[in-house]
């Protein structure tokens, strides 16, 4: 039986980074598996069935796809330091929502126009920077982007509106974003902020937003945890010899019935379908069983939102 929290990322993924900031408020022990930037992933696909993005969380064979479900799998594990504090886990949710999205994709075209690319690159070969390009082509190629000067113009106004919050915060004498105690909002803002800090030359726009500038640092001052590195071939190795353990039923009336052969697709990036067997179902998270012949039999669960549930076609 393994129960280690095993954490498949690599270093420069901004989502890996809220969930490695995670670790750290929480100071706890994870294995580290790097895995690639891009596709090919054949070691992450053979765990999730065709969910490529990153990060993804395993502990044994069970494997968590998408952050807002990794996190929630975290907070379970060690609910103390709360990341959800319950007098204000809906605010907070709502926050890392909007970060996890509007902030998000803003801070990613801004900072990916040359002299942010030549920052986030720095030391890689050129064909280490086509291939990336190519790979988010079509990544991404369901979202509309946005230009430099519209994500500029919209990370100003984010950033005032994130620096006038903390003002109101620290006149009450509070340090993080809702009612001054850390929760999920802090780490979901925290880490588009952080890919924003990969490209040095880029980072004068923060320049006009110092409450927001100590606030980050406040936050990456948590750490990361105690990570320890694993091979991607042993993790594969450990889901084959593990067994599901989390518990998962199949709640009634929601559309679907425990067996039903479906697929599990993102619906904003990334649309990659998992196939599976239906094992888990409710309001906030699906879980399909799947067998593959190096991660073995395995549980992949992903959340409600932002995913799709369909039926496999059959053929006759």
């Amino acid at each position: 039986m393994n129960d280690e929290l095993i954490f498949h990322h690599y270093p420069g993924s901004p989502f890996s980074e809220k969930v490695r900031l995670v670790f750290g408020f929480k100071q706890l022990a994870w294995r580290s598996v790097h895995i690639p930037a891009v596709m090919p992933k054949p070691d992450v696909v053979a765990l999730t069935g065709g969910y490529r993005r990153t990060p993804v969380l395993q502990i044994g064979a069970d494997i968590y796809c998408d952050t807002p479900l990794i996190c929630r799998v975290i907070e379970a594990r060690a609910p103390t330091p709360a990341l959800y504090p319950a007098e204000t886990a809906g605010t907070a949710q709502m926050l890392a929502q909007w970060a996890d999205s509007a902030l998000f994709w803003s801070c990613i075209a801004y900072t990916m126009q040359p002299a942010g690319i030549a920052g986030v690159f720095a030391g890689q070969p050129p064909e280490v920077i086509k291939a990336f390009a190519a790979d988010r082509a079509s990544f991404t190629a369901t979202l509309k982007r946005q230009t430099v000067p519209d994500a500029t113009a919209a990370l100003h106004s984010y950033l005032g509106w994130l620096e006038t919050h903390l003002e109101n915060e620290s006149t009450a004498g509070r340090d993080f974003l809702v009612r001054g105690t850390p929760s999920i909002a802090d780490f979901s803002v925290a880490h588009c902020l952080w890919f924003v800090h990969r490209a040095p030359a880029l980072t004068t726009i923060f320049d006009a937003y110092p409450k927001l500038s100590a606030w980050l640092q406040r936050v990456r001052g948590f750490g990361q945890g105690h990570p320890s590195p694993l091979d991607s071939g042993e993790a594969l190795a450990l889901a084959a010899t593990s067994t599901p353990r989390a518990d998962v039923t199949v709640e009634p009336d929601l559309g679907f019935a425990p067996g039903d052969l479906v697929t599990v697709t993102p619906t904003d990036y990334g649309c990659d379908p998992s196939p599976g067997r239906l094992v888990g179902l409710t309001r906030d998270r699906v879980t399909i069983a799947r067998d593959d012949e190096r991660a073995g039999t395995v549980q992949v669960h992903f959340p409600r939102i932002n995913f799709q549930i369909r039926k496999q076609e059959t053929t006759q």
